[in-house]
């Protein structure tokens, strides 16, 4: 499960400033002059990191964090063929116009070519990363029609239509009035199948343990057959995907090589298998091996694995992000891993929905080298895996927090958002005060504690099969409750967690209802309702405090000079709100109740307020940092000696955003255009 970065108007997440202080005077200095920004386009700005520590890594280490990203780039256009099935055939035919075009440059169509061409290539296809609508080209189709004709390009007819249409308008559709499946654009199921035939498929299928379920579908896409029943095309090596997973075997096993123990080995040997395979009992049994490799000073993520987006919760997208310990930080944050039961056993869930026993909770900050697929360009700040209820249950999980990315965010923040929406001095200052603090704080409770607590009744399915295309959201909001249950608690200070309980926690209740009540919507269109799961549960959670709380005033809403704020009056209360909300969706959860499920989402997490969201964007038109952000990945080069062996491998940084979409496509091109 991934913890989404999110605007937080002047404050993110994570103490990346600390970070940055416990590393030699030569890094500081080196951080202290990197440029972090590479370009802003549209409402998008891409960003640098840096691979701290990398000098102190041996060469061997070295070498398999360059195998890792290898394997993981290597996958990279099965992501895009993910997203929508004509997105390869038209990323090829838009980046050979780019290149080949030789007509006036300066006209404002040129100008929108090249920004609609940036927007697909971070999106990792025609669809946005966040609000899963198509992107609409600001040029017309006559424009392009006439690009390809001078290029010599050739994209089918029926495709380009497509760009400019409104077929395929949503990569991810929760309408339910739409269709789940026959309103997505997500390539994860063949023309024509509904969602009753996927469900009707999948509930004939049978684990051999029933309380070790398989994750069914998570690897494959369902089609029909030429006889007209439903069969599954297995992403593996020699079937769907076949020749990109040959290149992440190649990579993996070259890894393998150089692995630093043997339990990270015989990891990276199942991977193998399952690749080969596309066995989903070797997935488990991978994942177990994984959790269980925990010595080390390099991770990774590697597969098909968020089911974010298959509006069914099936499918998994192909990711990959590859780790360095940063030690510091991971040492301070163990505390919370050790102390995983108290918090289970003092939480508000009722008895019979709590674990006996937390197992194997794994906190760590890491420094990211690498990140393809879903990670990349737009990246999570925390992922907590696996995501089988059963094996963490059993053996536990492992949550990072990607230390550098979160630390590139907070360097390069806008400035000015945080005093244009605080509701007085008071609030401003906390956020000033403790808002780097508290947002450390979330993220490290919301992947340890949250996504590790709880459990599901015996005899209900999986969160896929009861709560459906509300599982995600569902999960989310309940890890955020947990987080926000115990932000707001004497037990942190008793931890040396932090120096003041109190404020700290009225910060993080500032700021979570005011980005879930007003200041996220800046990332959708008005009129839009909101789709993404995690804006989808950063609402439902405000606005069900919120409203819970109007008898009593706990959130005040305040109109002063035609601009709405937010202000919490009793913080007590608003804990109380939330252990509450938490109870009930831990319920949810356990019991598999998808009606209450989607009453909660729907009647609470959907639907935006106009007049609002117009209010919102009007505000926030005078800050010009875009309020979507990704990354270009550093480059890792490797010299070699006159046997062809690595001696060395040296860290560059991309100087444009397109220099390194172009070196991916002609570098990294290795499926069909239709698959």
């Amino acid at each position: 499960m991934k913890f989404r970065h999110y605007l937080k108007l002047g404050v993110f997440l994570l103490l990346s400033i600390a970070i940055q202080a416990q590393k030699k005077h030569k890094e500081a200095n080196v951080a202290e002059h990197f440029d972090y920004v590479v370009e802003q386009f549209a409402d998008i700005k891409v960003l640098r990191y840096q691979i701290l520590g990398w000098d102190n890594l041996t060469l061997k280490e070295k070498q398999l964090v360059y195998y890792l990203t290898q394997a993981g780039i290597s996958g990279r256009d099965i992501m895009w063929d993910q997203n929508y099935k004509h997105n390869l055939k038209i990323r090829e035919a838009l980046e050979q116009v780019y290149l080949k075009y030789k007509g006036n440059k300066t006209t404002a169509d040129w100008q929108h070519f090249e920004i609609y061409l940036k927007r697909v290539w971070f999106s990792n296809g025609i669809h946005h990363h966040y609000s899963n609508d198509k992107i609409k080209p600001e040029f017309s189709q006559e424009y392009l029609l006439n690009l390809l004709k001078e290029t010599k390009t050739f994209l089918e007819p029926t495709v380009v239509a497509k760009l400019f249409n409104d077929k395929d308008a949503k990569k991810v559709n929760l309408d339910e009035a739409k269709g789940l499946v026959e309103g997505s654009a997500v390539n994860f199921y063949g023309k024509g199948i509904s969602q009753k035939e996927v469900e009707a498929f999948y509930a004939q299928k049978k684990s051999p343990n029933p309380s070790e379920p398989y994750s069914f579908g998570l690897n494959s896409k369902l089609i029909r057959n030429k006889q007209g029943q439903l069969e599954e095309k297995v992403w593996k090596s020699g079937g769907m995907y076949g020749p990109a997973i040959d290149k992440i075997i190649y990579w993996l096993d070259k890894a393998k090589s150089v692995a630093e123990n043997q339990k990270q080995a015989e990891a990276l040997g199942l991977l193998i298998a399952y690749y080969k395979t596309g066995d989903l009992k070797i997935w488990d049994d991978y994942n177990i091996a994984w959790l269980q490799a925990t010595e080390g000073n390099i991770d990774y993520i590697n597969g098909f694995v968020e089911v974010y987006n298959d509006p069914l919760g099936y499918r998994g997208s192909y990711e990959n992000i590859v780790q360095i310990k940063d030690f510091d930080m991971s040492k301070k944050m163990e505390v919370l891993s050790q102390n995983a039961q108290w918090f289970e056993d003092h939480s508000p869930l009722m008895t019979e929905h709590k674990k006996k026993n937390v197992v194997g909770v794994s906190y760590k900050t890491v420094i990211v080298a690498g990140e393809a697929g879903d990670a990349s360009p737009s990246t999570p700040i925390g992922v907590n895996l696996p995501n089988a209820d059963w094996i963490r249950a059993k053996y536990g999980s492992k949550s990072v927090s990607l230390g550098n990315i979160v630390d590139a965010y907070t360097k390069s923040a806008a400035k000015g958002r945080l005093e244009a929406f605080v509701h007085d001095a008071q609030e401003l200052e906390l956020a000033n005060t403790y808002g780097v603090l508290g947002d450390k704080l979330h993220t490290a409770l919301h992947e340890v504690i949250g996504h590790a607590s709880g459990q599901i009744n015996d005899g209900v399915g999986t969160p896929k099969e009861t709560l459906k295309s509300y599982a995600s959201t569902l999960e989310e909001g309940r890890a955020d409750l947990v987080a926000l249950y115990y932000l707001y608690h004497p037990k942190l200070q008793e931890l040396a967690l932090v120096d003041d309980w109190k404020k700290v926690g009225m910060e993080t209740y500032d700021s979570y209802i005011r980005n879930g009540l007003m200041t996220q919507l800046i990332r959708i269109k008005l009129g839009e309702s909101i789709e993404e799961a995690h804006m989808r549960n950063r609402q439902w959670v405000s606005q069900w405090v919120y409203e819970k709380g109007l008898k009593d005033k706990v959130i005040e809403k305040i109109v002063r000079e035609g601009k709405t704020y937010f202000n919490i009056t009793d913080y007590e209360k608003l804990h109380t709100l939330f252990g509450q909300l938490l109870r009930e969706v831990q319920r949810i959860k356990s019991e598999g109740d998808y009606e209450s499920a989607k009453s909660l989402v729907e009647n609470y997490g959907v639907k935006v307020d106009k007049e609002l969201h117009a209010e919102v964007l009007e505000r926030n038109k005078q800050f010009l940092s875009a309020p979507y952000s990704g990354f270009v990945n550093p480059v890792l080069e490797p010299k070699t000696n006159a046997k062809g062996e690595i001696i060395a491998i040296e860290v560059l940084q991309p100087k444009t955003f397109a220099e390194q979409m172009l070196f991916y496509s002609k570098n990294y091109s290795f499926l069909p255009l239709e698959n």
